[in-house]
């Protein structure tokens, strides 16, 4: 004999309570409870048959079928390209270019299937022509229920499911509205369902809430193989896609496209988009190096700016840098140098809207700002690497080599980089190292 429970779930989190309370303990959102039947459960309890463990060595070594985007940006960031059988998210925020990505990958592959609640045919195939894609290559379904897009998506068999957006979809055996935390574990878990058993690739498309993360419950990004972001620069010029979890390759990758009249354009060497080569040498505050970002190498210029306050207590202002670590430099640089900021407003700013995530990138806020300090500019051409410590050494980086590689290719002609026993293999740079941040600012002329 089965009985029905009534439990009262948070449409913000999903945490569930056996009666109705105001606010939900978990998030503190007021008003969110809504009432529901639970899950079924019955007095008698069935024999489950156990089954039979696979043994993993008695199978044979495959390796993952990825198709192709066509896109090598896209396909970076998935670890080259789409898996069979995966279930991929992309999440960001409206109007960022979402749909038009989906689109454009859906353009190089043999077939695609693409299911939208937010939008008609009219409207697709308006996008499509704007994009100047095939509109043959491309299947549309004006369809929110989910269980009518797996039938058509069975029958069909396309190389890649497009779902747009997942908060628009239902399934008539969860409650709520579409939307809701009940109704998108349920299609999120159907759809995971078709993907592995009928070995068909599935993006699905979520809007992001105020806070950057992916609107609905969190389950929904642990039951997904792939979790991607698309997102602003700082500046709103390009579009960076991140990958936060993925279960086929790095997370560690991004690709970076700009927006344009015909979709999304890949920035194929984005070294070109964070600096300036036209930049005049002699223009003092401004300072060059290398940051990686999973497997790449991305040209960084720093411009700094001093300037005396008409306060008591002198500003501070990162863009692009960690605020906090620029005040522990500065008080490095005022213990270990003849520069003192404490009567100056220091300004520090990343070109091109790039985050700095790494601490390779100290020495060159330092000398820019000690440049910015003196009005003397940096040797021209010239590359600058190290982390600095809170006595004024310059300690070493990661992957020295690959970054000074870059460097040279780009046109640098010199680098400044820390103190190393072992010297660096096969460079033309010309190498300046050296260990504290003292000696390191006497280049400045």
């Amino acid at each position: 004999m089965k009985t029905n429970q009534t439990i009262f779930s948070c449409s913000k989190c999903g945490a569930q309570y056996p009666k109705w309370q105001g606010r939900c303990l978990e998030c503190g959102s007021w008003g969110t409870l809504n009432e529901e039947i639970s899950a079924t459960k019955s007095e008698f309890k069935n024999i489950i048959p156990a089954e039979t463990p696979i043994n993993l060595a008695s199978l044979n070594e495959t390796r993952e079928f990825r198709i192709p985007t066509g896109i090598e940006e896209l396909d970076r960031v998935l670890g080259g390209g789409i898996v069979s059988g995966s279930f991929v998210l992309l999440g960001g925020d409206p109007g960022i270019g979402k749909s038009t990505l989906a689109l454009q990958a859906a353009q190089n592959l043999k077939d695609a299937l693409y299911a939208s609640g937010e939008e008609s045919a009219s409207q697709v195939a308006s996008r499509v022509s704007r994009l100047g894609m095939d509109p043959k290559k491309l299947n549309f379904l004006p369809q929110t229920d989910i269980d009518k897009i797996i039938a058509t998506a069975s029958k069909l068999k396309p190389q890649l499911l497009i779902i747009d957006s997942i908060q628009t979809i239902y399934s008539q055996e969860a409650s709520g509205s579409a939307g809701s935390v009940s109704q998108i574990t349920a299609c999120a878990a159907k759809l995971m369902s078709l993907a592995k058993s009928q070995n068909i690739s599935i993006l699905v498309i979520g809007h992001v809430t105020k806070d950057g993360s992916v609107a609905g419950p969190k389950t929904l990004e642990h039951l997904v193989d792939v979790v991607l972001y698309l997102e602003n620069d700082a500046n709103n010029f390009y579009r960076i896609l991140r990958a936060v979890k993925n279960r086929f390759g790095s997370i560690g990758e991004i690709g970076v496209f700009e927006m344009s009249g015909k979709g999304l354009i890949e920035i194929t060497d984005p070294s070109q988009a964070f600096i300036d080569k036209e930049l005049d040498t002699k223009r003092y505050g401004i300072a060059t190096t290398i940051a990686i970002e999973g497997s790449r190498p991305f040209l960084i210029e720093i411009q700094a700016l001093t300037a005396k306050t008409f306060f008591g207590y002198p500003q501070r202002r990162a863009n692009g840098f960690d605020l906090n670590r620029l005040q522990m430099l500065l008080a490095v640089l005022l213990k270990n140098s003849k520069i003192n900021l404490s009567n100056h407003d220091v300004y520090i700013n990343v070109a091109g809207g790039f985050k700095i995530k790494e601490t390779s990138a100290d020495l060159a806020v330092c000398l820019a700002i000690a440049s910015a300090f003196l009005e003397k500019p940096l040797p021209a051409k010239t590359i600058i690497l190290g982390e600095v410590g809170l006595s004024g050494e310059i300690r070493s980086v990661s992957q020295i080599e690959r970054r000074i590689s870059e460097a040279e290719k780009m046109g640098f002609i010199s680098a400044i980089v820390p103190e190393s026993k072992k010297p660096l293999s096969k460079s033309k740079l010309k190498i300046l190292d050296f260990n504290g941040i003292e000696k390191a600012i006497n280049i400045i002329k």
